[in-house]
Parts: structure tokens; sequence; C-alpha cells
């Protein structure tokens, strides 16, 4: 069987093994290091905030951004239940609690009308929220314009996850500037990667002197170690953030191999009834991460699975859209606003290979395999 395409693979070449051997060369193989200043201020001015904190992952910066917001025991937080784990596990780590929130029907991203429901329903009770975290799904800017007007009435911080978002915009301001904090992920299937790897971006000087902090085990700045609170270790290391800068410099360059992909893939699926691009109406601004197909399995005549086993039989790698956290066992029992959206899109959709690594035999191999199961079906 031929070699296993996935989702998204990492997007590595003769660039990144440059800056990584001279991050070697230089001796700062230790944690933190010029490479690790240099990508915090590169990023910083490419998304166009005051701050950026390199850490060791996304879910550490959601974790170390809510900590610095004042978030702890006995919050409400309220999220979208669109997400991957991540998202929900930093919230429940600062012994807060999730409180989901549904999707909009076109882009699978928290909707507005439903955060306001929420907070109308909690002042009702006699409660109140901490903050306000919505994700930006498969490389889609939430609708932050309503979001943060939203917040601001109610006194509420936002932390934008933008883990997925990374190029994207939002009313032209990039993902990861919206909000009082942002965090982007450089997971080793984002948009970009530095293997493992996150930032949190803001413009608040105080909370991204309190992330660093946190983030080096608190130590406090004396010749012996001396804390007074409880840290982690969660900085990104100098050799990571050399891989990082690589792929920075090219970032426009494998957004755009995306979009293409996006584009070749809505050519492939024109002529197949009931099925759309996911969110592919309104794209323009999006860094096309993922591209996913929704299917209506009453119009098309096949299910989202058949497709994906049809995939995985010639070794391809496909998976349905995020599982709801509302549905999520471990999550059961925590509050939502529902509409079905969510469910309706896990249901229905399905994310296919779209990394910017591909190889055109690749995509050829992907393609050959859809068309042949929709001939199929026909």
């Amino acid at each position: 069987m031929s070699g296993r395409i996935f989702l998204s693979s990492p997007d590595v070449g003769e660039r990144e093994e440059e800056y990584l051997l001279a991050a070697v060369r230089s001796g700062w193989i230790a944690p933190l290091g010029p490479d690790v200043d240099a990508f915090e201020a590169e990023l910083a001015a490419r998304v166009g905030v005051e701050h950026a904190v390199a850490v060791s992952s996304g879910t550490a910066g959601l974790h170390l951004g809510l900590l610095g917001l004042g978030i702890g025991p006995g919050d409400v937080v309220l999220t979208s239940t669109m997400t991957f784990a991540a998202t929900a596990n930093a919230i429940t780590y600062t012994g807060a609690k999730p409180y989901f929130i549904d999707s909009e029907p076109d882009t699978g991203n928290i909707d507005p009308a439903l955060v306001r429901q929420a907070l109308e329903q909690l002042a009702d009770d006699g409660e109140s929220a901490a903050a306000i975290v919505p994700v930006d799904l498969l490389g889609k800017a939430a609708n932050y314009s309503e979001i943060c007007a939203i917040a601001a009435e109610y006194g509420l911080p936002v932390l934008a996850d933008a883990a997925e978002s990374l190029g994207a915009s939002h009313a032209e301001r990039p993902a990861g500037s919206h909000g009082h904090a942002a965090v982007v992920s450089f997971n080793g299937n984002k948009i970009m990667t530095t293997s493992g790897g996150g930032m949190l971006l803001t413009d608040d000087a105080e909370l991204a002197a309190q992330t660093r902090y946190l983030a080096t085990q608190a130590r406090l700045p004396l010749a012996h170690y001396e804390h007074v609170d409880i840290g982690y270790n969660y900085r990104l290391s100098n050799l990571l953030a050399a891989l990082g800068r690589a792929q920075l410099s090219r970032l426009d360059a494998m957004i755009g191999r995306r979009r293409e992909m996006r584009e070749r893939y809505r050519d492939l699926f024109t002529e197949a009834d009931g099925v759309e691009i996911f969110g592919g109406d309104d794209d323009e601004n999006d860094n096309f991460w993922l591209t996913a197909i929704v299917v209506d399995s009453e119009r098309a005549g096949w299910e989202p699975a058949e497709l994906s086993l049809a995939l995985a039989a010639e070794n391809i790698e496909s998976r349905p859209m995020w599982k709801p956290m509302h549905l999520q066992p471990v999550f059961s029992d925590a509050r939502r606003v529902v509409n079905g959206t969510s469910e309706a899109l896990f249901g229905r959709g399905l994310t296919l290979p779209s990394g910017s690594a591909l190889r055109e035999s690749e995509i050829e191999r992907v393609h050959g395999c859809i068309r042949a199961f929709l001939e199929g079906r026909r």
C-alpha cells in the first residue's frame, strides 16, 4: 500500500534546516535564547500586538492566559462547544467551569446571539461569567466584532483561542489580535509548526509579564531559587523557536498552497449534489488550515463516514469535524446553550487532507479516490 496521506503534516525543508542548524551552532541549546526573543518579536509584529510570550503549547498559553486574567476556582468561562478538548481542559486546569456555547451554522464558530443568551440566563440566576474564550474553527476567525462588544457590555475579558487561525483575519485585523489576549498553536499539524509550541499575544504588558513569569516556574529574579507562587515549566526552547522563525518566514506561501487546495476541492465537488465546502461562501479571510465538506446525505445518497472509509482503504486520513464538548463524557455535566448546529456539523462534516506539504502526486491520489467514490454513488 502507498504511504499514508495525512490531514496536515508538517511542511519543513531547507530553510527550517538552516535556521535550526544555526541555532545549534550558536550554543543556545538550553531553553530560551536569542531565537525565542526574535520569534516573539517577529510574530507580535506580524499579528500587530505589543507583546508575545512563546510557550510549550497552545494549551499552556490558554492556561496561563486564563490565570493572568484572574480566572480561578468557581468561575464560569463561556467557550465554544465546537472545539478540541484543549480549550475546555485549560479552563478546567484553573478550577473554573466551562460553559459551552453552540455554533453559527455557516462558520461553526461560537454564536454571539447564544453568548448573549447565556449571559442573560446567568444574570437571571444571580450569577455571572468571568471570561469568554471563543475558538477560531478550522482557520476561520470568529465574529469578534460582536463577541467583544457583548463582552464589553458585561465587563468581561475575551481570550481568543486562535490555535487554528494564524494568518486569517476578521474585520481587517489579523487573527490573534482580537480580545484582551489570544493564543496560537504551533503543534505539528497546524498552519505552521515548531513541532510543539504556542504563543500568547496581547497588548497588555502586565499580562505578558505575568505569563512569562509563571511559564518559567515563577522564579523570582534572585541569585538563588526563590518562589512565592506556583509556576509551570511552560517556556518554548530556543531550538524550536528557530524552527518557528523559519516557518513564519514561509507562512504566506503555505497559506497560498492551502488556498489552492481549497479551490481544487471546490471544483472537485461542484457536481456532487448535497455536498458543500464548509464555510466556503465566505472564506476570503481564512487561513485554509483544513478544508472540510458538509454532506446532506438525503440529497447526496451517501454518508460522510462512507467516503471516509473509502479514503482509509487507500491509506488517506480524513476525520469528522470536532465532536462538540457538550457531548464528551468528561464534560457531560457542564452547562451549555445549544441549538443543534455543532452536533449536526459533527454528524455531517468531514475534514480532508489540506496540508501545504502535500505533493502533487498525493493530491491526485486523494482526488482520484474521491472521484471514484462519487462515480460509484451516482
